[in-house]
């Protein structure tokens, strides 16, 4: 039997796409390899929110084709190592997450630490880095856009929003793509379910806001998304939104 090959850490789709968003997909994949055993979890375990952001890999894509935007997906499970979060943070290699602890992660060398960003996590840094320089190079029109998904409860509390917008220093974007959300029956808002900090993000604070570029963040509720319709779905609804906040951004 041929041995199974593990995927790259990052991979890049269209990154000449000439959009002005640059898509990240931090959280795209599960997969841990072999030599890890699961970090000591249950399969079923790494099925749920703690290991990947359920349902964005395939929006992302789609939002790539739909608006001809580069997109970067990372190919590796977030419990090995988080690419939306400082290197050095403490949630980065996460001992728990949520209420389940990961055994895999516990009492770690610097050794391994080390290992795991620069197989996993500098990857992924670099090849935002690369499509990012090259475009700001060209002057080209750039906005970061992540594509997250978040639990419908958190610790025993219901969250109602379908979806958030995160942002920081993009207020008037972040405002201007909640408003182009807006539609009866769908609860779209700033902020939630929560906040952009510098201790617990990196693409924003980095990719972004430390390139002068506006940044936000997307978290949909991954029961709307865990099947394929729930994904084409909310891809033809961000698409249009996405280009009228960019079309409103280059007028302003």
């Amino acid at each position: 039997m041929r041995a199974k090959i593990d995927p790259p850490a990052a991979e890049t789709v269209n990154p000449d796409g000439k959009s002005p968003y640059v898509l990240l997909c931090e959280h795209a994949s599960n997969y841990i390899p072999a030599r890890y055993r699961g970090l000591g979890l249950d399969k079923s375990e790494l099925e749920r929110h703690i290991a990947w952001d359920i349902g964005v890999a395939p929006i992302a894509r789609d939002l790539s084709k739909a608006l001809d935007a580069p997109l970067v997906l990372s190919g590796y499970s977030r419990l090995l190592i988080d690419c939306n979060r400082p290197v050095g943070v403490a949630t980065a290699i996460p001992e728990i997450s949520e209420s389940t602890r990961i055994p895999g992660n516990t009492g770690l060398s610097a050794e391994e630490r080390q290992l795991r960003a620069d197989a996993f996590y500098w990857p992924f840094q670099r090849a935002v880095a690369r499509i990012l320089d090259r475009r700001q190079a060209a002057k080209m029109q750039t906005i970061v856009f992540g594509v997250h998904s978040f639990t419908p409860v958190f610790k025993g509390v219901e969250r109602p929003w379908h979806a958030g917008i995160l942002f920081r220093k993009a207020q008037a974007f972040g405002q201007a793509l909640v408003a182009a959300l807006q539609e009866p029956g769908l609860n779209v808002v700033a902020n939630e379910p929560y906040r952009i900090e510098d201790d617990g993000d990196q693409t924003v604070p980095v990719h972004g806001e430390a390139r002068g570029l506006d940044a936000v963040l997307i978290e949909i509720r991954q029961d709307l998304i865990g099947h394929r319709d729930g994904q084409i779905a909310w891809a033809k609804r961000l698409a249009p939104a996405l280009q009228a906040a960019a079309d409103a951004r280059a007028k302003a």
